[in-house]
């Protein structure tokens, strides 16, 4: 099959830091050319991937501006230009503005939601009707918006062969995220001090809004046990995800599908997370982590967390959340949409 997948304008593929998105999408661009299909990558900057075909919207990406609307946008056209009389079988499209484009086109468009589905943006998901084939990354993500155009549900996942498994681990709790009142960090300190444990917050911190919410509520519960780290990347980021105890993940919001969760199983190390969004769908409580309703069982859990095995967590990751299978079910989903390109979720 030959595949048009495009990409966000924010980061190369694969992505040196923060950028999960960009590190699925290069993930899934690897592994569907091991697999012998051609892929014909639309991005900025290099192409670090697999794919022999290779169109940059921009030579530089766009992460100063991480999130507005005008990069979108320039994406968007470049790539109106590029997919015109391109011979492919399907569009997979990770991009925000591209999918306006797919109304009208002689092959179908798969879209993944990587984000909320529900308000604006459902609004906005809606308004492209049957233009597009709609991918969620999990069940609670479909079940919030259970009317758009679904197609399949495939789980976010990870090269878990690259994540070293790490069993003996240390005393402190991580947090590994981006500075937001999404994330919870003021809960995972209340949460850590309360249970007697150290914490080290790793955090992306690059954005005004960032940068603000930093200022005026992170920094102030900084020092003790309390460690500030900025944003990891690389060895350094594996290194954490392997020796922490747990990975302490409070989110405040019905986050659609947190691939550090994922990433911390991949090295041996159990997730201690609010109940929230897709949470139950990756962390299994009482196994490769524990799943809360609140402070109390936050601080519960992390006092627990020690009585985890690490390899049942590694063995989870590799089971349900390796590209391989992530793979196969987007496989699904193009052979799907190709035999009948107005099947809606209702025929699958």
């Amino acid at each position: 099959m030959r595949i048009a997948m495009v990409a966000p304008p924010w980061f190369e593929l694969p992505p040196c830091a923060y950028g999960g998105i960009e590190a699925m999408c290069a993930d899934l661009v690897d592994r569907l050319v091991a697999r012998g299909h051609e892929v014909v990558l639309v991005g900025v900057g290099r192409n670090g991937t697999a794919a022999r075909e290779f169109f940059a919207t921009s030579d530089v990406p766009s992460a100063d501006h991480l999130g507005q609307g005008l990069p979108e946008l320039v994406h968007a056209l470049a790539l109106l230009d590029i997919l015109s009389g391109m011979d492919v079988d399907v569009v997979h499209d990770h991009s925000m503005a591209g999918p306006l484009l797919a109304r009208g086109r002689d092959v179908p468009t798969v879209v993944t939601a990587h984000g909320p589905v529900t308000g604006q943006m459902g609004r906005y998901y809606r308004g492209l009707g049957d233009s597009v084939q709609m991918v969620a990354i999990s069940h609670a993500q479909r079940a919030a918006a259970a009317d758009l155009n679904w197609v399949g549900t495939a789980h976010n996942a990870v090269a878990v062969e690259r994540f070293p498994f790490r069993r003996d681990k240390e005393d402190f709790a991580l947090f590994l995220g981006r500075v937001s009142p999404d994330k919870g960090i003021p809960q995972a300190v209340a949460a850590a001090a309360a249970a007697g444990i150290p914490l080290r917050i790793a955090a992306k911190c690059r954005e005004p809004e960032e940068h603000e919410y930093f200022h005026d509520v992170v920094e102030p519960l900084l020092g003790g046990d309390v460690e500030w780290l900025g944003e990891v990347a690389g060895a350094t980021k594996l290194d954490l995800l392997g020796a922490a105890r747990c990975l302490l993940f409070p989110i405040q919001w019905d986050e659609p599908f947190g691939m550090v969760m994922v990433e911390a199983m991949a090295c041996g190390t159990p997730v201690v997370a609010l109940r929230r969004g897709s949470v139950q769908e990756v962390v299994t409580s009482g196994e490769t982590g524990f799943t809360c309703d609140d402070h109390d069982g936050l601080v519960a859990a992390l006092r627990r967390v020690g009585e985890l095995s690490p390899d049942r967590c590694r063995a989870e990751a590799e089971r349900r959340f390796d590209v391989r299978a992530m793979v196969t079910r987007y496989e699904q989903v193009y052979q799907a949409v190709t035999a009948a390109p107005t099947l809606s979720s209702r025929a699958v």
